[in-house]
């Protein structure tokens, strides 16, 4: 992630819409009004942030692909020499293309390739990913912005996941980069592989999301939430990380308190030191499935 920085967090994820153009079957969904940030309210939100982080992700519910000031926030980040990052299924690369590849503060762009099986697009495999792969070997070209193609839809001991088509993207990728190895059998002993400059393909496995009304819960759970990451939603509720959808882990809205005042408070201190104990303050985060990859270490 480029040079370690002396600000105290890695990450900041920061819901620019909770409005998403598809109804992806792993996605929990939100029951928040739909809402998407204003230029005034992103201001004050970077504003906030940049003391304590240099890297942001427009990531947490939503398609931030939707924002029609998507092209504004990024120079907003690049002014205050922030980087950022983004998250998004992939439906509207091509329509937003010349955004992406002429915005020097993007550093990342993660696509959840995954979303294509989960949905109804009205586009054929094919033509959703040549869209996808165009986007990534243009941005290896031309730009110095990585770009992550994400099939988090691998089966895990609990939970079936939606891969049919796995067999199928492994293939057009092959023959878009004109690979000499199988990237199916090379994702067998590693997570991430590299397709040509700066463009990866990752495999992880399904998971289930924090879910306050779930019965399992968790005795033992370590996240890095507030360690080294914290989340805003669109209507400025801090959240520790980028799973909690509905926020309900509310620790202070950022358009009516000081972020550093928000990230010191009693239940923000209390949930730190519950992972450091790997004892979570947190219903939620006690039935985190997610938070189950770092408890297992």
């Amino acid at each position: 992630m480029g040079k370690k920085s002396s600000k105290p967090f890695k990450k900041a994820y920061l819901e620019i819409t909770n409005v998403c153009n598809l109804n992806c079957s792993f996605c929990p969904k939100t029951k928040r009004s739909p809402r998407f940030i204003t230029t005034e309210e992103f201001l004050h939100l970077i504003d906030e942030v940049t003391p304590f982080t240099d890297y942001v992700y427009f990531h947490l519910m939503g398609e931030p692909l939707l924002h029609p000031n998507l092209k504004e926030f990024f120079t907003i980040c690049g002014e205050r020499g922030l980087k950022v990052s983004l998250t998004t299924n992939g439906t509207l690369l091509k329509e937003k293309q010349d955004i992406l590849l002429s915005s020097p503060s993007l550093y990342r762009v993660s696509i959840s390739v995954h979303s294509f099986e989960a949905n109804q697009t009205g586009q054929t495999l094919e033509e959703y990913l040549q869209d996808i792969l165009q986007l990534c070997a243009l941005a290896s070209q031309q730009t110095k912005t990585y770009c992550v193609l994400r099939l988090w839809n691998k089966d895990s001991a609990v939970l079936k996941a939606a891969n049919q088509c796995n067999v199928d993207i492994f293939h057009q990728v092959r023959e878009f980069f004109h690979l000499d190895f199988d990237p199916a059998e090379a994702l067998e002993h590693k997570s991430s592989i590299s397709l040509c400059d700066r463009v990866y393909l990752e495999t992880a496995e399904k998971f289930s999301w924090p879910d306050i009304q779930q019965q399992e819960s968790f005795d033992s759970v370590f996240c890095h939430g507030l360690r080294d990451q914290f989340g805003v939603l669109v209507d400025g509720t801090v959240v520790p990380c980028c799973l909690d959808s509905e926020g309900n882990i509310d620790l202070g809205n950022i358009y009516e308190k000081p972020l550093s005042e928000i990230l010191s408070s009693p239940r923000a201190k209390a949930l730190y030191d519950g992972f450091s104990r790997r004892t979570p303050s947190e219903e939620l985060c006690r039935r985190c499935g997610y938070a189950q990859r770092y408890s297992i270490l």
